[in-house]
């Protein structure tokens, strides 16, 4: 009985203890209690040890001709082939899947949608339609649509994303036969007869003639199409069309616009990448209708050259960054990029300055920031050539752009070892800056993941400072370091050729990355994340909408929120990655905090020099797990949170996989 009677009692207090475990164990997963940080250790920051100014330059970024970085990216522009680079055959599908390589940086053989013929479907008869080359408007051809019998006929194309209320404005070249006309030009966002809003022409000629087109989309879908149909006789030619909303800044998608203005970049490296080795950078000016279509010389897809330079420059004064263009030593050598600085900073007493002035503008750009060539080591290179032999190229491109405006900043192309070596024993006095380039693909254990960016990168500084103590041909020279391509590569291409998609983990990588160049202040001078938007971007694009990646957010945290000067900071906090800067005045702290681990982790900070004035801010970004992530038009899954610190003790909390940057007002 009383065997009995105790183990009973041992029961109720198995199942009591088994009930406090459980509840215990579901508070903290519902988070009103909080797990007690597994690491504690204390950062020494020393306010009196100081670097080098950290360089605003290090937050730039880039953007190519490539995917859907400008074209279907950061431009407006919603029409697919609008100059007609393909011939019109009315067959589909144009879209096709393409299966790219099982590398990581390929896209792992996950299959993406490639444009690989004409968009454009022909309305009525297909024979009535065919491409005539003589007097071509742009490129190599142009569609005529023959109209007989009083049929109508024309094209359309589909797969248009549209808004419902939203205005749309565009242009339309045409040419023909009079007694062809009327021509109308139709919106169309449904299947009803009324789901359309259409544009009449009333008259054509034997000459070409731009036509200005003006709609209101009534409804909303991502299959909107546009019609050009011919109702009268004989024959029409369609030069180019263009269809934007009519939001659009100077050609510019305005909801991407917006969200380049928050990141704020101070400079954008343009136009490669590998595309600006087989660039004419003459082919984006003068009338965009009339620029030439042409097959991109280093990626997949069309160059519509609708965006030069005059395009690029607006871009860059709309946004509040400076330019950094990057001149063609590949196929191009040193006449070509002579006459293209003397475009963008000749006076108007000059050719190319005089070319500029009849293109629309008259005032010289100024650009200081000029790459010399793009990553000429490698052999996927247009123009590679041996490093003894590039040499000598880069010099005579500089030579010949320092006669035209002595005042340039040439950055040369570099890349750690024997190409870098050489290129600071020989082109010491043709540069201002070197380059050098890197990458990083996915690795499984989220701290090795998050820690490989920084590690190339103190890889690099600590070869640059080696070439410092050995290289005669730097003495007394301070060529410091434009890191202007680097990021995270791998993954599915979900925004079309090389559109991966980023992840909490890549954000806490790209933080840890940008530490680095922290600690290194007096060698990286300029850095841009290669890229902007869609590819391998920190921007993300649908076709009516647009997102900050990960990635995105934390450079747009650090932009806004990071000191100036960086201090030493010392002490055992791994696994966290801690950094701190004055501000300008000396009156804020700023340290940033980045736990790439999946527990929770706290440090003391114990300050030498300065006293903790008792109020702060904090910043905070994570999310629920290491893929967590965002996407066009839906809740964020990663975000960043704002909250005040009212008495600031010197204690820094960093929940699981997260970046928090702190303010500390200062005594």
């Amino acid at each position: 009985m009383q065997t009995t009677l105790n183990h009973t009692i041992s029961e109720v207090r198995d199942s009591k203890r088994i009930l406090f475990i459980g509840a215990i164990l579901l508070l903290l997963m519902i988070g009103v209690l909080r797990p007690v940080p597994t690491h504690a250790s204390t950062a020494h920051i020393d306010l009196n040890t100081k670097g080098e100014p950290v360089s605003k330059y290090i937050y730039g970024q880039f953007i190519e001709h490539l995917g859907r970085c400008i074209y279907g990216g950061i431009g407006a522009e919603m029409l697919e082939d609008r100059k007609f680079y393909y011939p019109v055959t009315g067959e589909a599908p144009a879209w096709t899947m393409f299966t790219p390589g099982m590398r990581s940086w390929d896209g792992e053989g996950h299959p993406y949608e490639l444009l690989t013929s004409s968009p454009w479907m022909i309305i009525g008869d297909k024979k009535a339609v065919s491409m005539v080359t003589e007097n071509a408007y742009v490129g190599e051809h142009t569609p005529r649509i023959a109209l007989s019998s009083g049929q109508p006929g024309g094209l359309l194309q589909e797969r248009l994303g549209l808004v419902d209320g939203k205005d749309y404005t565009g242009r339309i070249v045409l040419a023909g036969d009079p007694q062809a006309a009327p021509i109308e030009v139709s919106l169309v966002w449904g299947i009803g007869a009324s789901d359309r809003d259409t544009v009449v022409i009333d008259k054509i000629g034997k000459a070409y003639v731009k036509f200005p087109l003006s709609f209101t989309s009534k409804g909303t879908t991502d299959n909107g199409r546009i019609e050009i149909v011919g109702r009268g006789r004989g024959h029409f030619l369609i030069g180019a069309v263009s269809l934007m909303p009519a939001d659009n800044i100077l050609g510019w998608r305005s909801d991407t616009v917006d969200l380049l203005k928050q990141l704020n970049s101070p400079v954008y490296r343009w136009p490669g990448g590998n595309f600006v080795s087989g660039y004419d950078w003459k082919d984006g000016i003068g009338d965009p209708d009339r620029r030439p279509p042409r097959k991109n010389p280093a990626w997949k897809g069309i160059e519509h050259n609708d965006v030069g330079i005059h395009e690029f420059m607006d871009l860059c004064r709309e946004i509040n960054a400076e330019a950094y263009i990057a001149v063609n030593t590949g196929l191009g050598g040193a006449k070509a990029a002579a006459e293209e600085i003397e475009y963008t900073n000749g006076g108007t007493d000059m050719p190319m300055g005089k070319l500029r002035a009849r293109n629309g503008h008259p005032e010289p750009w100024g650009v200081k920031w000029w790459a010399i060539g793009n990553e000429m080591y490698g052999d996927w290179q247009l123009g590679h050539m041996p490093l003894e032999e590039y040499v000598k190229k880069h010099n005579s491109v500089v030579e010949a752009m320092r006669k035209v405006d002595p005042t340039f900043k040439p950055i040369a192309v570099g890349e750690k070892g024997r190409w870098s070596i050489q290129m600071l024993t020989t082109c010491a006095d043709h540069m201002s800056l070197i380059s050098e380039h890197l990458y990083c693909q996915d690795r499984d254990d989220v701290i090795v993941h998050t820690s490989q960016i920084a590690a190339e990168i103190h890889r690099i500084a600590e070869a640059h400072r080696g070439y410092r103590k050995t290289l005669p041909s730097l003495a007394g020279k301070d060529i410091r370091i434009a890191q202007d391509e680097w990021n995270y590569w791998y993954g599915a291409n979900e925004y079309g050729e090389l559109g991966t998609r980023y992840f909490l983990q890549d954000g806490l990588g790209v933080a840890i990355g940008l530490h680095e160049f922290i600690r290194n202040s007096d060698l990286f001078f300029m850095a841009n994340y290669a890229q902007t938007v869609n590819v391998i971007g920190a921007i993300k694009t649908t076709k009516t909408q647009a997102e900050f990646e990960t990635t995105g957010l934390v450079l747009k945290l650090y932009r806004e929120r990071f000191g100036k000067i960086p201090v030493e900071v010392n002490g055992d906090f791994k696994p966290l990655d801690i950094v701190a800067a004055l501000s300008g005045d000396n009156t804020i702290l700023t340290v940033a905090v980045v736990n790439p681990s999946e527990k929770p982790q706290s440090v003391a900070l114990k300050l030498d020099g300065r006293e903790f004035a008792g109020r702060g801010q904090k910043w905070l970004l994570t999310g629920p797990d290491k893929w967590a992530h965002n996407a066009p038009g839906k809740p964020r899954q990663v975000d960043i949170e704002t909250s005040s610190i009212a008495d600031a003790t010197g204690r820094l909390d960093a929940v699981p996989l997260s970046v928090t940057l702190y303010w500390f007002f200062l005594r």
